[in-house]
């Protein structure tokens, strides 16, 4: 799978990244129509420690799966986020099976 990911005022370390990747990976098991994904990290501008803020979207044949979440850290709200991504995969691949 191709995964794009881009920091938004910031350089994300490559252990970040490599973890955000093989968390994508995981997904292609769910839904054999996923064509990519994009990833966006950013920190977002307020007093509270849940400040770390993932996008992703999965590219998928037909609709894209978008989830965003945030979190005191970027893997906690890749977590979070790859958890909604599934539930949205699985609905999409009900819908499939039943066309």
């Amino acid at each position: 799978m191709n995964v794009t990911i881009s920091a938004i005022k910031f350089k994300a370390d490559q252990k970040l990244e490599t973890f955000i990747s093989d968390k994508l990976e995981k997904l292609s098991k769910l839904h054999d129509g996923i064509i990519g994904s994009e990833v966006t990290l950013k920190l977002d501008n307020t007093d509270k420690p849940e400040n770390k803020v993932v996008d992703i979207r999965v590219k998928i044949k037909g609709n894209d799966a978008i989830a965003s979440k945030a979190a005191k850290t970027f893997e906690e709200a890749t977590d979070l986020t790859i958890e909604a991504l599934k539930k949205q995969l699985v609905k999409s691949k009900e819908k499939e099976r039943s066309k």
